[in-house]
């Protein structure tokens, strides 16, 4: 048994199909990257796992547990968090608030001076800026911000969504040195990204989506040298 599977699932918006009899898993502990182009329905899955959206066919299993039925909120409790793609910040809202709204489930809730403690160590800039409102900080450290809120709700599971989109290119690396932090930490993380060639670097295993299907998944070092990937994502 996996620590996340998602078996054969269709997923529409409307009368749309967006995905189609898509199936994975996550093994605990892993990085596993979701690679695609716009509209190949990354964000979709994520969005699903979350329970923002119901698969209308297809079952999803954390912990051996069905979840594809459950509310967003019973989701989060059992420990998957997602962190979505553009940080949705509360910009007229403190740094420090806006991390303690990410603890808002109970079991959350008990710990959060603690996991607050915990992502000032992972993010010094945030110590820093703490008092400052979310809309004075440059885009890194919202994204920073973004991902602190995350882990305040003390995941099991981190969905990142385009984490480094709109950064400069040592703000990405950054983020990606991060998120390989927060696996070695023992969050086990799936990746969705733009940037190809840095998240299989980071990532165990990936799986690449076209027109909402899977068409190629394997060990991460492996798709970094398969022909297709470098053809169609690396623009080699």
């Amino acid at each position: 048994m996996s620590f996340l599977e998602v078996n054969n699932i269709d997923v529409y918006y409307g009368d749309v199909q967006v995905i189609f009899d898509l199936t994975l898993h996550v093994d605990e502990g892993e990085v596993v990257s979701i690679i695609g182009g716009n509209g190949a329905g990354k964000s979709t899955l994520l969005r699903t796992i979350s329970g923002l959206i119901s698969p209308e066919r297809g079952q999803i299993l954390f912990e051996g547990v069905p979840i594809h039925r459950s509310p967003p909120e019973v989701i989060v409790g059992r420990g998957i968090v997602q962190v979505p793609e553009g940080r949705r910040l509360f910009t007229l809202m403190s740094v420090r608030d806006n991390l303690i709204v990410g603890a808002y489930n109970q079991r959350a809730d008990r710990e959060k001076e603690r996991t607050l403690e915990e992502v000032s160590s992972l993010f010094p800039r945030l110590r820093e800026r703490e008092s400052q409102l979310a809309m004075t900080l440059s885009g890194g450290e919202q994204q920073m911000v973004a991902i602190g809120r995350g882990l305040m709700a003390r995941p099991k599971l981190l969905m990142l969504d385009e984490p480094s989109l709109g950064l400069a290119p040592l703000l990405m690396k950054n983020i990606f040195q991060t998120v390989r932090k927060i696996a070695d930490q023992g969050t086990t993380v799936v990746l969705v990204e733009q940037d190809v060639k840095n998240s299989l670097s980071l990532s165990d295993r990936a799986y690449i989506l076209e027109h909402g299907r899977t068409v190629m998944e394997g060990p991460a070092e492996e798709l970094l040298e398969n022909p297709h990937v470098k053809v169609a994502y690396l623009g080699l």
